[in-house]
């Protein structure tokens, strides 16, 4: 994931000379789209501008850089993928250098979140669909009513973790056109909370974790608390892309994700 604030202000406050790297304008066919960084240091990069050999180039580059043998000023360069470096992207773009300061930090705009999600769970499958939302610019709050399901260790910036009790009442709490995923321990958890995300009918995408018999029976008792057929079939249940078989918690993880993505 393209580095944010965070992460350039725990390197700048390290003391870790930095170089950032950024696509300031692109044409035709290019890897990444202008403003995308990349952070590197001496012995560390975070972000990617692309991969392959332009990025192998820009680090050597920026370690030049931060080794002294250029002026510490900010410098532009221009490339032409094919011609340059043999790319096949075939597009030409221009990467701009500059150490990373206070005065840069302070013009620091994170990438906006590609969706809000409420996830339900810190069970097997999803510790997977938190270490896949890891490198996803996003915003996410990871709840589970039961603290020793969370794996040790911190998170990135943009994932939340909460446990909290009665988890459902979360729910109200969330954004506007935020996602849901519930996959929790508990069948009866799982009602409540199908219950209050869909009286919340503002929500973008509501997955529920199951077979198609379980939709059936939620269904069954969603319909009797007198939910519209209209809002019960906006909850996805099973999830995940059609097509893509496996109950790997990593397969189903990539799966939904994808699923996510698509519905975002």
């Amino acid at each position: 994931m393209a580095p944010d604030t965070a992460l350039a202000r725990q390197w700048l406050n390290n003391g870790q000379a930095t170089v950032v790297v950024t696509v300031v304008s692109t044409q035709g066919s290019v890897p990444r789209e202008a403003g995308t960084r990349m952070l590197v240091s001496a012995t560390a990069v975070a972000g990617s501008v692309g991969g392959g050999h332009l990025e192998q180039q820009a680090i050597a580059m920026a370690r030049v850089y931060l080794a002294g043998e250029r002026a510490m000023q900010p410098f532009e360069w221009p490339v032409k993928l094919g011609p340059t470096l043999g790319q096949c992207c075939g597009g030409a773009l221009t990467l701009r250098f500059d150490p990373l300061n206070e005065s840069m930090l302070a013009h620091w705009a994170d990438a906006p979140p590609r969706f809000s999600l409420q996830l339900y769970g810190a069970g097997h499958v999803g510790r997977a669909i938190v270490h896949l939302l890891a490198q996803i610019p996003c915003r996410v709050q990871w709840i589970d009513e039961r603290e020793s399901e969370f794996p040790p260790g911190p998170l990135p910036t943009h994932i939340e973790r909460l446990c909290v009790e009665p988890v459902e009442a979360e729910v109200a709490l969330a954004a506007p056109r935020s996602h849901f995923l519930v996959l929790t321990h508990s069948h009866d958890l799982d009602l409540a909370l199908a219950e209050a995300i869909l009286k919340r009918d503002d929500f973008a995408w509501f997955g529920l974790i199951g077979s198609a018999t379980k939709r059936a029976r939620f269904r069954h008792r969603l319909a009797a608390k007198g939910l519209p057929d209209a809002l019960l079939d906006r909850m996805t249940c099973p999830i995940g892309l059609p097509g893509i078989t496996g109950k790997e918690p990593g397969v189903i993880a990539a799966s939904v994700v994808a699923q996510i993505l698509q519905a975002h």
